[in-house]
């Protein structure tokens, strides 16, 4: 593994970026007119503010289930792949007009066969990008018979090195540690969670890994509720996370949302901080970590 305590070798366009998340109220829709609708309201609030990347929640187009038949949830979920194209085309132009990145959610999507949990990177200049979800939760797997992914990818903006960890999978502290050996500076992480216990277990560890790789994470999820099974109840709250250190704020959170409220929460983040925390901070774990004995046997020792 590459130590990237030092500086990295790329070169943001500009060291302070400035993100909005976006906390996603998923309210019963007729058609897909009222789920584009309701996506162009949103980014004309978010866009007016000019930042450089706006975030939406882990399968926040599952909305497009209040007007489809769920009577069999499992190929409900299968049928909303017939609205990826428009979906696609919805954030490409979006992206264009506000000239913004979007990080567009999660959206299920059927790749050679499989239905994946895949996250949607969209740039102003039109191209498109994926990362799909890497571990599943019991009820992807059980009840939408999903499939995981299994390759992570680290995106070389002009305004940093970015990545995108899909609720779960920021409680895998290994899938931060890689992304941020390759220089992540921002960890996305787009989530969807039905209780308060596990909102907390996805923001606990968007704290933890940003004070273990001295980056900063942003996490959004979805609020409200729909008449389909699964997503009856939401518990939601964007979040800007940085390391806990002097040149960051002291408990470790630039800006958050009101809890279960229709919101968009925005910060700006220095990454010249991140690059001079590596090496200056009161701690300095990407600099200090032991890859040395990462690999050897955890010793077993008998007391009695």
């Amino acid at each position: 593994m590459t130590n990237l305590a030092q500086e990295p070798a790329h070169k943001p366009k500009q060291t302070t970026v400035r993100i909005a998340a976006v906390q996603y109220l998923l309210r019963s829709i007729d058609d897909w007119d009222g789920f584009e609708n309701q996506v162009r309201f949103v980014m004309k609030a978010a866009g007016d503010y000019k930042p450089q990347f706006v975030m939406f929640p882990e399968i926040f187009t599952t909305q497009l289930l209040s007007f489809m038949d769920t009577s069999d949830l499992g190929q409900a979920v299968r049928k909303m792949h017939d609205y990826t194209s428009r979906y696609i085309a919805l954030f490409q132009e979006l992206a264009a007009h506000w000239n913004v990145h979007i990080i567009g959610g999660s959206h299920p999507t059927i790749t050679d066969g499989k239905l994946l949990n895949t996250a949607y990177l969209f740039t102003p200049e039109g191209k498109v990008f994926t990362q799909d979800k890497i571990h599943l939760t019991r009820w992807e797997k059980e009840k939408w018979k999903g499939d995981p992914g299994h390759n992570l990818r680290v995106f070389d903006t002009p305004y940093g090195r970015i990545s995108i960890l899909i609720c779960y999978d920021i409680e895998f502290p290994e899938l931060s540690r890689m992304v941020c050996e390759q220089g992540a500076d921002i960890i996305f992480v787009p989530s969807c969670t039905d209780d308060k216990q596990g909102f907390w277990r996805v923001r606990y560890c968007c704290h933890a890994r940003a004070i273990e790789n001295q980056v900063y994470v942003a996490v959004t999820g979805t609020v409200g509720n729909l008449a389909v099974e699964g997503l009856g109840l939401h518990f939601g709250q964007a979040a800007i996370i940085t390391p806990s250190d002097f040149p960051f704020a002291r408990d470790g959170i630039a800006a958050e949302g009101v809890a279960n409220m229709e919101q968009i929460v925005i910060a700006d983040v220095d990454l010249s901080k991140l690059v001079s925390n590596r090496v200056n901070g009161t701690t300095i774990p990407l600099y200090d970590k032991r890859i040395d004995i990462y690999n050897n046997l955890v010793e077993i020792v008998p007391t009695h």
